[in-house]
C-alpha cells in the first residue's frame, strides 16, 4: 500500500490499517447507543434534539482527484470525527442539565467551552443560589 503523502513510511502505515479500521464497530455501537439516548431522553428533560448534520458531515468522497481507498478514508474521517464531536456535544447538553459545577482549575485541564456558565468548582453560595433556591423555597412554602 503506498502512501502519496508520506511514502517513506508506508509500511508503517500499512501495519497499523487494522489498528484504525478495528475502531469502526465500537463507533457503530456508541453511535447507536448515543443516538437511543438522545432521542429518548432530551425529549423528556426538554433539551432542544442536537442537529446530527452540523457535526457529521460526509462529502470528500464526491472529489473526482481522490483514489478509491482515499474516498474510503475520507468516509471513515468524516463519519468518526464526526461522530465524535456529535456525541462530545450530546454529553455536554447533558452535562448542562444535569451537573452545573465547573471542574476544580488545575493547570493541565482545558475547561470545555459550555462550562464557561457553571459554578465555580468549590462555591457552594453560589450553586445554592443558582440551583437549589427554587427548591429551598418550595421547601419552606410546605413548612
Amino acid at each position: 500500500m503506498e502512501n502519496k503523502k508520506y511514502p517513506e513510511r508506508s509500511l508503517m502505515h500499512t501495519i497499523t490499517v487494522p489498528f484504525i479500521w478495528g475502531i469502526v464497530a465500537p463507533l457503530l455501537i456508541l453511535d447507536f447507543f448515543m443516538e437511543f439516548y438522545h432521542r429518548i431522553c432530551f425529549p423528556i428533560y426538554n433539551i432542544p434534539l442536537v442537529e446530527r448534520s452540523k457535526y457529521i458531515k460526509i462529502d470528500r468522497h464526491k472529489l473526482e482527484y481522490l483514489d478509491p481507498l482515499e474516498k474510503i478514508n475520507c468516509v471513515y474521517c468524516g463519519y468518526a470525527n464526526g461522530l465524535l464531536r456529535y456525541t462530545s456535544e450530546i454529553a455536554a447538553q447533558t452535562e448542562k442539565y444535569w451537573c452545573g459545577i465547573k471542574h476544580a482549575k488545575t493547570e493541565n485541564f482545558i475547561e470545555p467551552e459550555h462550562h464557561k456558565e457553571f459554578v465555580e468548582y468549590g462555591n457552594q453560595e453560589e450553586f445554592i443560589e443558582k440551583y437549589q433556591s427554587d427548591q429551598l423555597f418550595e421547601k419552606n412554602d410546605r413548612r
